[in-house]
């Protein structure tokens, strides 16, 4: 028997190459299910760097993938990330929530390198100070309220009714502690998208440290595209089938690991900064999402690369499969399916 239906949200992944959807409910019994999941592909330039450029295509093919899937709810829950987004660990003097709210957008001025007039703020707190007397440790977020409002646009756009507009890296966190012991140590989580890379290091379920970088899976069409001077949907199949007479597969093979060395060298720079900030903490463990988790070799370089046990993030793990569900598909796309499962567990009146 279902229970909290009402509240239950459709987790929609809008990445630059793929849409992705997630229906899960909760159950007394087994509780949660994960319904429906179905990708779509969308053509090039749709959306470039998490900025939407073509509206209606995107929209005609979240209005697909709904009617394939045959999901019948219109609430959905989608997240946005990038450099239109900054997430901050800050320090404020304790008080009631009343008067946070009220001093909130003024101690933001000082982090947020966007004019405060032209981003949407929020924020949550995470307790007391364990190293400051009489303050609180707060995560404030600030996104571009055009870029919130692009989002919003395209999902009305669709016929759907936007919820939830949550961060890449917290949907991320999402799912992980829905599926892992979030209490064992600290845990780094990078999620390898098409052109962007988010990264949330996460210790006992409070994120330390987040990052978004301009790097991913489109590099190595790219490098290869122009190899052999070919589009990018060419350059994606001979990526994926290592096939063509124009380039060998050693070749092929060259590429990847040129970018994959570019993204691991990124992802060093950002835990090396952790870690300035953090001396006395340790990452040991890194969980790899994305299409990029995929890519071969990836894994072994970025835990030679970081000294952390690398794994690639398992998003079902704690959750019961509808039996209509293909396991064998769930298994070859359970990456890429990550951000989309912390966006569908989430609720309507969540925080």
């Amino acid at each position: 028997m279902l229970f909290a239906k009402k509240n239950h949200l459709v987790g929609l992944d809008i990445g630059s190459k793929t849409i992705k959807l997630c229906e899960v409910f909760e159950t007394r019994k087994n509780g949660f299910v994960l319904n429906k999941f179905g990708m779509i592909t969308l053509p090039n330039g749709a959306i470039e760097d998490g900025v939407i450029k073509d509206p209606e295509t995107v929209s005609e093919a979240i209005r697909e993938l709904f009617n394939v899937q045959k999901v019948r709810e219109k609430n959905v829950a989608i997240s946005i990330g990038g450099y239109s987004v900054i997430v901050k660990k800050i320090q404020m003097q304790n008080m009631l929530d009343a008067e946070l709210q009220d001093t909130i957008q003024f101690e933001a001025e000082q982090y947020i390198p966007f004019d405060i007039n032209d981003v949407n703020l929020d924020f949550h707190v995470l307790g007391e100070s364990p190293v400051a007397a009489n303050k609180l440790d707060v995560i404030l977020v600030a996104a571009k309220k055009e870029l919130v409002s692009d989002y919003i646009n395209l999902i009305e756009l669709s016929g759907l009714r936007p919820c939830v507009v949550d961060i890449d890296a917290f949907a991320l966190q999402n799912i992980y502690e829905a599926n892992y012991d979030t209490k064992e140590d600290i845990v780094a989580l990078i999620d390898i998208g098409a052109s962007k890379t988010s990264l949330n290091i996460v210790k006992d379920g409070i994120s330390l440290f987040t990052r978004d970088v301009s790097l991913g899976c489109n590099q190595i069409n790219l490098k290869i595209s122009n190899k052999v001077v070919c589009t990018l949907e060419d350059a994606e199949t001979i990526k994926i089938t290592e096939k063509s007479d124009k380039i060998t597969p050693q070749q092929i093979a060259d590429i990847v690991t040129l970018v994959i060395g570019d993204w691991c060298l990124e992802i060093r720079r950002a835990i090396d900064f952790f870690y300035s900030t953090y001396p006395d903490d340790q990452i040991r463990k890194i969980l790899i999402s994305g299409g990029g988790a995929n890519i071969k070799n990836f894994q072994q370089i970025l835990a030679s690369e970081t000294a952390s046990e690398v794994e690639v993030i398992n998003p079902f793990g704690n959750f019961s499969i509808d039996k209509r569900l293909d396991p064998s598909f769930l298994k070859k796309v359970s990456p890429q399916a990550a951000i989309c499962m912390g966006l569908a567990i989430r609720r309507i009146d969540d925080k």
